[in-house]
């Protein structure tokens, strides 16, 4: 088979994608240069409902639930078998196959050695060629794998916290790509309003514009385009798809970039931040900014208690006084920090913890963002300012500390309609007010671990100060060792 060029596909029309301007998947061609005899439904419907039910295909399917509703929802008719031009459904979604490479994504998740250009071209040009058991089964893997690039489009492909199982039940899920697969086979443009599942965020949008430019327009064009790159991008969209909230409104913390980033409708705000050292690193999470803390005190985490307050306790007398740290047992019954009560402690540590009252030095500044998460972290002012002068800032103990809190925690109160409570935000912060201000309406907070960026078209890359970026690359493309590796 000959490789598309661009004149043809340009040619073509209607393929290219008006979000993505797919162009020269370089692959090989999928369309049909004329429309032979396309043989109509001649009773696919059973083949393909006993081949659906009786979970023949379940062990080759990505998503055999998703599958089964799909073809349950319409009546078990064939999706894509049936009469149709050479631009039809099955060809459009057939090149959407042959140009993953400009979403990152990889051809071999989407049943390549099944969906054969050749078969199809038989199947509906020649009727009668192909059985209809094996056009039932082509029929299902083309489902088969529009569901899956959907969801890998929408979710990403190895997104922690919904893994396929997960989605395939189709459970409280806010994208079902069965349902969504029904509603894009009535449409034109089917290839567009599968693209269009992908998240809306502009940094995710600039990062597929430049996936786009490196595997479809740069090919054959003698750019030099090192794979090592192409692969950075890859991974770091498969992240922003793992963030995919659809929120117009968020903050967003991404860590090796030590940056904060408001984004409202009409404007982007930016801000300096803290993340945590390699050995207590920050987690990616997505959550909700609920209310802000003035004054706060501070329990302070277990480990952090056992391997370095209590130790330090011990060999300074005054070393809890000084840093307003106050010890308590389970109960809420204060510990004098006398030595033999802090053996006791130290013999038992589980059963104490410690709290650092409200103050100018406290560790979490004169503000917390407050977001539920299992990890129990913070998005916090702190005292020591002058570390957000260092280019890299990774010094905390997991939190994230944030330059300028009183300044996010106003925008976020007008934003939110709440200006009446800037004066309680002020007045809480110079006068240690211990209070909680809420906010009418939960903000999405984001922490993402993105190692490069498209700023107005030009390619950064930051440090990948956890080192996570080897094994991502090492799952997403299946191989063994990173390309930086070889």
């Amino acid at each position: 088979m000959k490789t598309r060029s661009r004149q043809y596909l340009l040619s073509l029309g209607v393929v290219i994608l008006s979000v993505l301007n797919l162009q020269n998947c370089n692959a090989q061609t999928r369309f049909v240069q004329k429309t032979g005899a396309l043989s109509p439904d001649t009773g696919l419907s059973p083949e393909i409902r006993k081949q659906v039910r009786g979970g023949r295909l379940d062990v080759q399917l990505y998503y055999p639930k998703s599958v089964q509703r799909f073809y349950e929802q319409n009546g078990y008719k064939p999706a894509w078998i049936k009469p149709q031009s050479g631009t039809g459904p099955a060809w459009q979604t057939m090149l959407m196959l042959d140009c993953v490479l400009q979403f990152g994504l990889s051809h071999a998740d989407y049943h390549p050695q099944e969906l054969q250009y050749s078969r199809l071209h038989d199947i509906l040009d020649t009727p009668g060629k192909v059985k209809p058991d094996l056009q039932a089964r082509f029929d299902i893997m083309l489902t088969d794998a529009a569901i899956t690039i959907m969801n890998h489009l929408h979710y990403g492909k190895l997104n922690p916290e919904l893994p396929a199982s997960r989605i395939d039940k189709g459970m409280d899920m806010e994208f079902e790509a069965a349902s969504y697969l029904s509603g894009a086979l009535k449409e034109k443009d089917v290839m567009t309003a599968m693209a269009n599942v992908q998240p809306k965020a502009k940094e995710y949008r600039a990062m597929q514009y430049q996936m786009h430019l490196m595997e479809g327009l740069y090919q054959g064009d003698c750019y030099e385009i090192p794979q090592e790159k192409v692969r950075k991008v890859a991974i770091n969209m498969e992240r922003l798809r793992w963030a995919n909230t659809g929120d117009s409104v968020y903050v967003q913390i991404n860590i090796p970039s030590y940056s904060l980033k408001l984004n409202l409708p009409d404007s982007t705000y930016q801000f300096k931040v803290i993340v945590g050292k390699p050995e207590n690193p920050t987690p990616t999470l997505l959550s909700k900014i609920t209310y802000f803390t003035t004054a706060p005190e501070w329990k302070i985490p277990a480990r952090i208690f056992k391997q370095e307050v209590l130790p330090k306790a011990l060999a300074d007398n005054v070393y809890l006084e000084n840093s307003h740290f106050a010890i308590y047992d389970q109960k809420g019954n204060y510990v004098e920090p006398l030595k033999a009560n802090l053996a006791n402690v130290r013999r038992s540590p589980d059963l104490y913890y410690a709290r650092q009252s409200a103050g100018c030095d406290n560790a979490l500044g004169l503000l917390v963002f407050r977001f539920p998460n299992v990890y129990d972290i913070y998005l916090h002012d702190t005292p020591e300012q002058s570390l957000f002068k260092k280019e890299e800032r990774a010094f905390s103990h997991g939190c994230i500390r944030v330059e300028q809190a009183k300044k996010l925690a106003t925008l976020l109160l007008k934003h939110d309609g709440s200006t009446a409570k800037i004066t309680a935000l002020h007045n809480g912060m110079t006068k240690y007010i211990r209070q909680d201000i809420y906010l009418k309406k939960p903000v999405a907070i984001k922490i993402t671990y993105l190692t490069c960026e498209i700023k107005e078209g030009e390619y950064i890359i930051y440090n990948d100060i956890y080192s996570l970026d080897q094994s991502l690359e090492m799952a997403l493309y299946g191989v063994d060792k990173p390309l930086s590796m070889r």
